[in-house]
């Protein structure tokens, strides 16, 4: 159980010992209902025919929300960057998940990406904005302007999401790469 809890990404030997005892010791119920669903989510979760976040039927609860910006879509890169963007209340489009990014040595390409798929939504669906939110990373930023290039090619916007120092942030505390990107992308006072 210990080891099997290891696979959790930042759960380290310590951490799945006291949650392997926890669960043995106090909370039997509690580790019944944790692999039920496990095993439910395993045999249920795929991903959204349209958009390619995980969903529990074809088409996911935001591409099946007709009160949906139809003609704007945010491309992330996973799933929990839909999460992300969706915590912020700020975005009513749609979305399209890549599930990764350009990354020809980890032999991730366009057709990984499911970029053919993206480039005929572009083209079928009346989108005239694209909004790239992808990592800000060289791949990253590779991919966004792999999709922005063929994006144009159709006549639709491109946008990437601001970069730059992180509310509350200090400038003594910054990176040196965000505050290059971060005078690089300045925005005049009205």
């Amino acid at each position: 159980m210990i080891a099997a809890l290891r696979c959790l990404p930042g759960v380290g030997q310590k951490s799945a010992q006291r949650m392997a005892l926890h669960l043995l010791e106090r909370d039997q119920q509690g580790a019944r209902r944790i692999a039920e669903t496990i095993t439910q989510a395993l045999d249920t979760v795929r991903h959204c025919s349209k958009c390619r976040n995980f969903s529990d039927s074809d088409l996911c609860d935001i591409c099946s929300d007709q009160g949906r910006e139809q003609n704007i879509i945010c491309v992330v890169e996973t799933p929990a960057d839909v999460l992300a963007v969706e915590s912020s209340a700020a975005y009513r489009g749609r979305y399209f998940v890549l599930l990764g990014r350009l990354s020809p040595l980890d032999g991730f390409g366009p057709a990984q990406l499911g970029l053919e798929d993206l480039e005929q939504q572009l083209s079928e669906n009346g989108i005239k904005e694209v909004i790239l939110a992808t990592s800000a990373t060289v791949e990253g930023d590779i991919t966004a302007q792999y999709i922005a290039d063929f994006a144009t090619r159709q006549g639709i916007t491109s946008s990437r999401l601001a970069r730059g120092i992180p509310l509350g942030g200090e400038l003594e505390f910054v990176d040196g790469g965000t505050l290059s990107r971060a005078l690089t992308g300045r925005q005049q006072i009205d």
